[in-house]
Order: structure tokens, then sequence, then C-alpha cells
């Protein structure tokens, strides 16, 4: 028999959107976090170079410059009026972290000091502006310390270790959760009236990734099983740096700091490619520049796989205190002094622009109407705005979880405190019993970690930087492949104690799900745009394509799409020109 909780509000992620929000709510209704990792261990904590306001501490700026900048570095496939709220609302909310105890480098006169951050402009483009306020280039772990004192402080009751695996709907609104219990393999209950999915991104499809291994996709797959649409999941950003091979990401910061790339020939190859801005032009542009230089034989080493992010010229007193992580992970996992020699860099999986679709209030809209589903919520790199369109602007990341952790939280409190308890749905555990019940009993015909490291593998050649119709069509068939092996897993730990091999099976079962929507949306969509490069579509469409995309998943297993149009604002579509 499962355990029953009941509360107002339950939010499934302990990371900053998650977190955020529970301050929001716990100070008004019954709250709830589930989270399958200690909250401090949340992804957020890997956030490195900033989080970004138009303050203008240190140079002019202004929200409108922001928000134009997110818009044309999303390519324009940002919903504008989404963008404009977050923009204008981002010097409350870094303020309001700093009076929480944030500690931001400040400048000598105690400001808080902020620096430059691709993408990111002053006039609209004119040049590079100093807009990201950092904390080091440990911005994301400060962050998550700092909310995670704040919901001690409020007494926020959080279920740690435990995995969220269905959601409970009960004519058609929202009724609860199904979560597991790592520690004794108990399935739990939550009856609740409203739920939020926190739960991050997805990028362990993909072999070279900058995300933990948690990343699984939980949310946006348990949404998307339960007839929920995801949307634009062919927008993957894959970060220009991140250590050859590993894809441990080093920031963009760095970059903001003045290192820059090289191709073997010791080239500055980026002032070809963006001659304004250089090497801090938007993250979907460097990285294809990268993949050009390999492609045109400038890459280094024995398979040419590689350019150099280059330190040298920088003053060390400057790396140790203001990137000592980036050098440390330089030194510990490649064995290259910065200070002295050129780092290995390769483009890395490193965000979701895609998720659950939400409106700026963080509640779940579905169909081209947005209809709301009631009492359900997303928020962070799960939950789409979209304030990132095509192409997420470094820093905007932060910004996005605290703005609109803050809105979820305080809807879902207004929502809750209005609203009876719904029903549970009979037999609220039973398909999670089955799904459980399926890997535990099934002879392992198939090993989960065989087919994870497949789809890994298949996804990094036929779904990364560059894709092609047949590189995408042959990734269908390969996912429908992996998908029959996956019907045959079993897993060798039977027991119910901290049966991680149980727990990473389930997970796998995710991340086919948010591949398959991925690849779907992205063989649909035959153009360039952002994060989505297609070779045998170089250009981007905005007669056809200025539209997001929202896949759904058939009772069969199948992918369909619908679409809805961008909701525009001030700036239209132009070249992308830095």
């Amino acid at each position: 028999m499962a355990t029953t909780h009941t509360y107002d509000a339950v939010i499934i992620g302990a990371g900053g959107a998650g977190m955020r929000a529970a301050i929001e709510t716990s100070d008004r209704v019954r709250t709830a976090v589930i989270s399958k990792l200690y909250p401090t261990r949340s992804h957020t904590g890997a956030a490195q170079g900033g989080v970004c306001a138009a303050l203008a501490n240190v140079e002019e700026d202004y929200p409108e410059w922001h928000a134009f900048d997110t818009v044309k570095g999303g390519d324009y496939l940002v919903d504008q009026p989404a963008a404009q709220l977050m923009t204008e609302e981002a010097v409350d909310a870094i303020y309001e972290l700093e009076h929480w105890g944030l500690p931001f480098n400040r400048t000598p006169d105690g400001k808080l000091d902020q620096r430059r951050f691709g993408g990111h402009t002053r006039n609209h483009g004119e040049a590079a502006v100093r807009r990201a306020c950092y904390a080091a280039d440990r911005t994301g772990h400060m962050i998550l310390q700092t909310l995670y004192q704040q919901c001690v402080k409020r007494n926020v009751r959080f279920f740690n270790e435990f995995y969220c695996l269905d959601l409970l709907m009960e004519e058609g609104r929202v009724a609860g959760v199904v979560a597991y219990e790592l520690a004794t393999g108990d399935l739990h209950v939550f009856r609740a009236k409203t739920v939020m999915f926190a739960t991050g991104g997805y990028g362990r499809m993909f072999k070279v990734s900058s995300n933990a291994h948690a990343l699984t996709g939980d949310g946006p797959a348990v949404a998307f099983r339960r007839g929920i649409p995801l949307e634009d999941m062919e927008f993957f950003q894959f970060h220009p740096t991140g250590l050859n091979k590993l894809g441990i990401l080093l920031s963009e910061g760095a970059r903001g700091e003045g290192a820059i790339l090289l191709n073997k020939d010791g080239e500055r190859f980026m002032e070809r490619y963006a001659p304004t801005i250089k090497d801090l032009a938007p993250r979907d542009m460097v990285s294809r520049a990268i993949f050009q230089e390999m492609k045109e034989g400038r890459g280094a080493g024995p398979s040419g796989d590689y350019v150099f992010l280059d330190f040298r010229h920088l003053d060390p007193k400057v790396l140790e205190e203001k990137l000592p992580d980036i050098t440390e992970f330089s030194r510990v996992y490649l064995r290259v002094e910065p200070t002295k020699e050129l780092v290995p860099i390769q483009p890395t999986a490193h965000y979701a622009m895609g998720g659950i679709p939400t409106d700026v209030d963080g509640r779940v809209v579905v169909g081209p109407q947005e209809t709301p589903v009631p009492g359900l919520y997303a928020a962070g790199e799960c939950a789409c705005v979209s304030v990132h369109g095509a192409n997420r602007l470094g820093t905007n990341s932060l910004l996005d979880i605290v703005v609109f952790g803050r809105r979820g939280g305080a809807d879902m409190a207004a929502y809750a405190a209005g609203t009876e308890a719904p029903d549970l749905p009979g037999a609220p555990v039973g398909s999670t019993l089955d799904m459980l019940n399926g890997l535990l009993t099934r002879e392992r015909a198939e090993n989960a970690a065989d087919i994870r490291k497949d789809l890994q593998a298949q996804m990094y050649e036929k779904a990364f930087v560059v894709r092609t119709e047949d590189g995408l069509k042959e990734m269908k068939r390969d996912l429908a492949n992996l998908r029959d092996r996956y019907s045959r897993v079993g897993v060798q730990d039977k027991g119910s104690v901290f049966n991680t091999d149980l727990m990473e099976a389930v997970e796998l079962g995710f991340l086919l799900d948010c591949a398959d929507a991925l690849v779907t949306a992205a063989l649909a969509r035959d153009e360039s745009r952002g994060g989505h490069y297609r070779e045998d579509h170089p250009l981007r469409d905005d007669a056809n394509w200025l539209k997001h995309s929202l896949a759904y998943r058939e009772e069969d297993g199948s992918v369909r799409l619908e679409f809805k149009p961008v909701k525009m604002g001030p700036y239209l579509p132009m070249e992308r020109k830095y």
C-alpha cells in the first residue's frame, strides 16, 4: 500500500526554480518539495558565470536593451511580452537575492559588479555591455545555497531522494503525483491542489554534455505521458566551451573576462564570424563556428575535433579571483595549466530551450489556444515560457528561474487558497506499479546502461550541432529500435533499498520520450534557427517557421505535432549580425 500525503502545493524539483516557488507558496499554503537529490546538489549549483539584469552599475544599461538582446539572441522565436516582463523584473529579482545574503562580487565603491557575457549588448547591438552579476564563477551555487536557506527559514517540507513517476489527473485538473522513495522502495501518493514541475533539463540523451547524470527529463516525460504537449523540443543549446571529450563546462564568464578562442593555427577565428563582438557572440553562433573550423580542417588534435580556449594573456590574479573553478577544472580533468597552456574545448550539450509550455505565471497551457490545465505549473529549464526562443543567452537561465519561479509560486498559492482539494483517481499507483513490476520481474534480455550508451552516441552523431534530414530520419529509426530493446530491459537488483539500478532504468524511459519529441520536431522544421541548424536548410524561414512546435505523445507511442504562433512585440525579425 502506498502512503498518502495531502498538501496544497507540491513542487517537483529542488533547484533554483523549485525552491524560489516554494519560498513564495510556503508563506500562504501548505507546501511540499519532492526532489530526487538533496536540494543543494541540484544542477542549478553548476551554473558558473552570472545572472543578468540591467542594473547599470558599471555601464549605461536598460531593461529594453536586455529584452532586445534576448529576442535577437533567441532568433526571434522568443515570445516578446514574456521577455519584456522578465527583463523588467530582473532588477528587483537580483536585489532580492542580495538582500537574502547572496555574496555577489562588488565594485570598489560597493555596488554589485557586472561583467560581459555572450550576446548582451548596449543600445541594440552597438557593442558588448557589462550586464552579468556574478559570484566569482560559482553564481549558481550561491543562488542555490541562498534559496535553500530561505526555504529552511520558512520550514518548507522537503522529501529528498523521492522520484516523481506519475502525474495524477481527475476530470481534467491536477490531483497530485506518485513518487518512489529511494531509501525504502515505497510508493507515496501526494494529493495536491497544485503541482509544479521544476525538474531541470534532459541533456543526458547526448554523449558529450555539461548536464549532471540526474538530468534525464523526468518532469517533461511524466507530463508528456499524461497528454501534456512539449513545446519547441527541437531547440537544444550546445555550449561552445566544454572540456574536450568530457563536456564539463567552462563558463562564458571566461570569455567575458577576456579569454579567446583559437583554432589549430593559432588564429582568433571568431573575428571572421562575428566581427563586432567576436568571442562573445551568442552560443549557437560560436558552436557552429567551431564546427565549421573543424569541418574545414582547422580543428586541433589527431581527429581535428577540438579547438582551444586561450587564457594565457590574462592576469593570473584575475583567473584565481574571478574564475577559480574554471582554472581548477582545466588542471584536474585535462592536466592543463591555463595560465601557460591552451585549453582544448569542444561544443557540449548544455540547455533545453524546449519543455512544458507555460504562460508568464507558470501555468501549464495546452494547444494553440493555450488553454490552462487547472492546478498544473512548470518553471525553469523543464518549462518553455518562451523567453529563450531558439537560443538562450548566457545568464538568462538563472534569471528565468528566479523570475518565473517566483511568479509561478505566487499563482500556485493564490489558486490553492481558492479551491478545494480534488479527489484522487481510482487506483492512483496502478500504472506506476505496472511499470516498476515490469522492470523488476522481467528477465534481463537487455541492459539499460547499454541502451543509454547507444542513445547518447546516436543522438550525438545525428541530432547534435549540425543536423540533416537523412540523419534525423535515421535517428527516428534508431529510436524505434532502442524502444523495442527497452521493452525487454530488466534490472539485476531486485531489492527495495536504494535500488538505483531500477531508477536508472526508469530514467532511460524518460530520456527516450524526450529524444523522440526532439527528433520529430527537428525533422519537421526544415529551416535553421538558433540552436537548431539544418545543414540541408541553412537559412532561417520566417515566412513558414515563425511558430512554436507542440509535440504530443499518442496512445500508440508515436509523436504528433501541432504549431502555434510566436507572440510578437516591438522587435521585428532581422539578420543576426554581431
